[in-house]
């Protein structure tokens, strides 16, 4: 007997920043920008790989705060500067456990004057309680990414 599973509903996130699109960009894509910020709240990222292109693989170590080390990784799918980034997520537990392959795709929109609008998009969960962890993260994840824009626009 077969079974198949609907994945949940994709998580979509939006913000807008008082940024020039380049900028917005460049730290999402610079490993010294993103290794600042890309972690979920209360977590300290630890290390941050990046190889910036289509089959370039990334990779971040982070620490919970109750000491635990988390693994993220995935390949780049597509590179299109600076408007897109799609690129696959994998999230490896410190207790062993491997979470299923999702994909998440950014996009940059310029707005004019200087402003951003970012939009993620996060897809092909197994899971809703997967869908809502990611979501936790990402919100965290983007309050500092806000954080660091305003002190580096």
């Amino acid at each position: 007997m077969n079974v198949i599973t609907k994945p949940s509903a994709e998580l979509y996130l939006t913000r807008e920043f008082a940024a020039p699109r380049d900028l917005v960009f460049a730290a999402w894509t610079d490993v010294r920008q993103a290794a600042r910020w890309w972690a979920p709240r209360n977590f300290t990222s630890l290390a941050c790989e990046m190889d910036l292109r289509p089959g370039g693989l990334w990779r971040r170590s982070l620490q919970a705060p109750d000491g635990r080390v988390v693994v993220k990784h995935g390949v780049y799918r597509e590179v299109v500067p600076p408007e897109r980034l799609v690129f696959t997520y994998i999230t490896e537990h410190a207790n062993g456990l491997v979470d299923p392959e999702t994909l998440v795709t950014v996009t940059f929109a310029d707005l004019g004057d200087g402003r951003t609008r970012l939009t993620l998009r996060h897809s092909a969960f197994d899971s809703e309680t997967a869908r809502t962890d990611h979501q936790g993260g990402w919100v965290g994840a983007l309050e500092r990414f806000e954080a660091f824009m305003v002190d580096h626009a």
